[in-house]
């Protein structure tokens, strides 16, 4: 009499049996991969939902140079026109459903953009540091200012030099036991040292203004 075939199937060529120890074994694996799965791809979600949020406080300009397709685009623009929370929220899951159907090489242009702009408030404020360095410096010593003329060709000499002067005065004109004086002359060598080390995207006034409280703080 023969024997009713066990139930099973084959991996590797090696036959497994329905309800042996291999088979549970191969299923708790199979169940850790697609949990394991799952969870990927959550975060994947969780990921490009939060890009989707970061490119509403992206600039124009480095908006339109990035190929998202009209409708993201659009749902970007609409995103930042809606102020229901509600409609808010729902608008931002559509933009980061959309984000889902974007190429691992536009993703990455999305991330490049985005440290871009992060990059250069701190790459601004470096250089606003190291202009007050240079300016404190030029007004203390004669070879830093022929060293500031040599390296920086672009410079105004005869201004930088008139100015300088100037500054010195104006310091040494305060009243005894007080705080050295910081007139016009202070601040404009601090401009011609901050245009030269490049700040160029800074608003003037601005930064004369945070110049000018720094000032006062100290």
């Amino acid at each position: 009499m023969s024997r009713k075939p066990k139930k099973g199937y084959f991996v590797r060529g090696q036959f497994v049996a329905e309800g042996s120890e291999l088979d549970l074994e191969l299923k708790r694996e199979l169940k850790g991969t697609d949990a394991a799965s799952r969870t990927d791809l959550k975060r994947e979600s969780t990921e490009l939902q939060a890009l989707g949020e970061a490119l509403l406080t992206l600039r124009a300009g480095l908006l339109d140079k990035l190929d998202l397709g009209e409708k993201l685009k659009d749902a970007i623009e609409e995103a930042k026109r809606i102020t229901n929370f509600e409609g808010k929220r729902r608008q931002m899951q559509f933009i980061g459903k959309l984000m889902r159907g974007l190429d691992a090489a536009t993703l990455d242009a999305v991330r490049s953009a985005l440290d871009e702009q992060n990059r250069g408030p701190a790459q601004e404020t470096a250089i606003l540091h190291d202009a007050e360095r240079w300016r404190d410096r030029l007004i203390a010593d004669d070879d830093a200012l022929g060293g500031w003329i040599e390296t920086h060709p672009g410079t105004d000499a005869q201004q930088l030099r008139a100015l300088v002067r100037q500054a010195r005065k104006d310091i040494k004109a305060g009243p005894p036991g007080e705080a050295p004086r910081q007139g016009k002359a202070y601040r404009e060598v601090f401009q011609i040292v901050r245009v030269q080390l490049g700040v160029h995207g800074t608003d003037d006034h601005a930064a004369e203004a945070s110049e000018q409280s720094r000032e006062e703080d100290a």
